[in-house]
């Protein structure tokens, strides 16, 4: 059977078409970056005019490079939770669209999961039961895995996410957008104990749960200090950007490390598997990488292709197949966070 899966929730317009026995036949991605630099993040009424225009061109280049057509394909994947809802929405569309016009199942899959599997797909091999940690944008959360569909959610962020925040300081440090690779850069080149950041709950391992408010707030008082309204007329050295994008950058990650080795301890379990967009940080899997080994830790990191949002990871459709669950074509979205098992 071939899948195809979309992937709409944000600002990338992604399809791919995946075997039964999980071969990618193709995958095509369309950035909207250049849409959404100018305003230093996502603008989700752009986003989703975007995703109508390029929906179906996407779906047919992917078809194209797997060189099949409609007619072969045995079912389509759409994510409808979480997301922004306009986006969420295009992508439900059309692939209710096809599900109709060829008489298919339609599965119904959560995106933050589909992160998780990316980290299946990459290995090769099974990686539950684990601990996820999904770092993205829009997300920061930890998450129990006994299995494929069976997911819990241990904690997550309480204000904004680890991607969020590196956008935000981005743009505090006159860095362009995204601000995710635009800061790693920066960093590289500063002083990681610079300036004393704060690690909100780091110290509290029983609390699951993240805040990068207050870092992003310490992050302006230290470039401006405190009570003053905007950063217009402030110039830094580029040393001195270095410097706060490292003190910056290793306080987000002594947090996600703290919290993930929390929640590998709390369940007894001895696999981590880490997706979402800032996975893609060389830092940050420098530094789950030597943690891994100092605790004797399996971890799952997927290649970055697979970390910044596409339709590959939708394969996780493939066990909703095998459990049955399809999606009625009345499925409608859920843009927040569901914090129950799948």
């Amino acid at each position: 059977m071939l899948l195809l899966t979309l992937e709409s929730t944000c600002d990338e317009t992604a399809a791919a078409v995946i075997t039964d026995d999980l071969q990618v036949l193709s995958s095509v991605v369309a950035s909207q970056d250049e849409l959404h630099r100018q305003f230093g993040g996502v603008v989700p009424e752009i986003a989703s005019r975007a995703h109508v225009e390029r929906i179906l061109p996407v779906i047919d280049q992917a078809l194209s490079k797997a060189n099949i057509s409609l007619s072969e394909l045995g079912a389509v994947a759409v994510p409808t939770t979480p997301g922004l809802a306009g986006s969420l929405l295009v992508g439900l569309t059309a692939a209710k669209g096809l599900c109709v016009a060829l008489d298919i199942p339609l599965i119904a899959i959560n995106h933050l999961h589909a992160h998780v599997y990316a980290c299946r797909l990459a290995s090769g091999q099974d990686v539950f039961p684990c601990v996820a940690m999904i770092v993205s944008g829009g997300h920061t959360s930890l998450y129990r895995c006994d299995g494929p569909l069976d997911f819990e959610l241990l904690g997550g962020t309480i204000d904004d996410a680890a991607g969020e925040a590196f956008d935000k300081v981005a743009s505090m440090l006159g860095l362009s957008y995204p601000g995710g690779p635009s800061v790693e850069r920066a960093a590289m080149s500063g002083d990681r104990r610079a300036h004393q950041f704060p690690r909100s709950f780091l110290k509290d391992p029983e609390r699951l749960e993240f805040s990068f408010s207050g870092l992003k707030t310490a992050v302006r008082y230290k470039i401006a200090g405190p009570g003053r309204p905007d950063l217009s007329g402030i110039e830094l050295t580029d040393q001195q950007v270095a410097d706060l994008a490292a003190s910056f950058q290793e306080a987000v990650i002594d947090c996600l490390i703290g919290k993930s080795l929390a929640a590998l301890k709390r369940t007894g379990m001895n696999t981590l598997c880490v997706g979402g967009g800032v996975a893609a940080n060389g830092r940050l899997r420098e530094r789950l990488e030597a943690s891994a080994a100092e605790h004797g830790l399996t971890l799952h990191i997927p290649p970055l292709s697979l970390c910044t949002d596409n339709a590959v990871m939708g394969a996780i459709a493939l066990e909703h197949i095998k459990a049955g669950r399809f999606a009625s074509l009345d499925a409608d979205i859920q843009p927040g966070l569901v914090r129950h098992r799948a």
